[in-house]
């Protein structure tokens, strides 16, 4: 049985396909996040640096993740779930965070995993991760936005 609060809740989002991508996509940065602290998900948990390639963790034993790429994740994932709050901000949200992950994986394609430089961590796992991610927030973000314009 539906309660009042949750009627407005749904009612909120409904009509507004670029706010629930920006929801669900802030979410799985959300969970991602906090399952890069979790050892067994992460794999060499002990190894778990600050930053830098030196972190020997890897997120579902594929993906190198440190201490602030986990925290990056968290922070993107509160930004998706408050910005989803407003169609525009979504949209936003989905379309620049693609462009930063676009531009993260530039970064991990010419920076290389060893580099001193490649404070994130970053593997190659995380490079084609980082593409699809991008390619997929900027596509949610212009089709989300798309499709409300013709629900209008």
């Amino acid at each position: 049985m539906a309660t009042a609060h949750s009627d407005r809740m749904s009612a909120g989002f409904t009509g507004h396909p670029v706010r629930i991508f920006s929801a669900v996509v802030g979410l799985v940065f959300l969970i991602v996040g906090i399952l890069g602290f979790i050892p067994g998900v992460t794999t060499g948990y002990g190894q778990l640096g600050l930053w830098g390639p030196a972190s020997e963790a890897y997120l579902l034993g594929i993906f190198q993740v440190s201490v602030l790429h986990n925290i990056v994740h968290l922070l993107f994932g509160v930004a998706g779930l408050a910005m989803a709050r407003a169609s525009r901000a979504a949209a936003v949200f989905l379309i620049g965070g693609g462009v930063v992950y676009l531009v993260l994986w530039l970064y991990g394609l010419f920076v290389g995993s060893e580099s001193p430089a490649n404070f994130v961590p970053l593997n190659s796992a995380d490079n084609w991760l980082h593409l699809g991610l991008g390619i997929g927030m900027i596509a949610l973000g212009i089709i989300g936005s798309l499709l409300e314009k013709t629900s209008a």
